[in-house]
């Protein structure tokens, strides 16, 4: 994302002492490239623990690195204003506008609920043939099938037969 973040020094300026900069002072990052300003009229000097870096409204750090982390002061006429500077960089990222990340979750949600929908229209489609895949030959109509053949070593329970199972004693498991 183009990171042309105006912050007003909320993480990445931290307020040591004296009047608190964070309503002051405008931090804007774009890849490697940092740019602190100062929004208002007056005589700017920007300072990094005793050593004057530049004098203007605008302090432009070109290839941002973890030297570059420290104690920083703005000096406008008399007043010193101090904070801390601590941002992490990516010399290898991509700036993506906002509408193009819009568009790429818009486009995933919409393919994903396509997925969504044709999953459920076949497999409501293919209920009852689950069958129909293990084979490769169609099967016949299911014909009516014939009574099973009686068994001599079992004999079925009717109504007015309980005698011949009396003689069975229910055991107490």
């Amino acid at each position: 994302m183009k990171l042309e973040l105006s912050l007003y020094v909320l993480g990445l300026l931290l307020c040591v002492a004296g009047t608190t900069a964070q309503e002051m002072i405008n931090v804007a990052i774009s890849g490697m490239k940092v740019t602190l300003s100062w929004p208002f009229p007056g005589n700017v000097e920007w300072k990094k623990g005793t050593e004057v870096l530049k004098k203007g409204s605008e302090y432009v750090i070109e290839e941002y690195n973890p030297n570059n982390d420290g104690s920083y002061a703005c000096v406008v006429d008399d007043k010193t204003y101090r904070f801390h500077l601590g941002i992490h960089v990516c010399e290898t990222c991509e700036e993506v506008d906002v509408l193009t990340v819009a568009g790429v979750i818009i486009a995933d949600l919409l393919i994903t609920l396509g997925v969504l929908v044709l999953v459920y229209y076949f497999s409501k489609n293919r209920k009852g043939r689950v069958g129909a895949s293990t084979g490769g030959r169609p099967r016949a109509q299911k014909m009516a099938r014939p009574p099973p053949v009686p068994n001599p070593d079992y004999e079925p329970i009717r109504k007015g037969q309980r005698e011949v199972y009396a003689g069975l004693e229910s055991r107490g498991f």
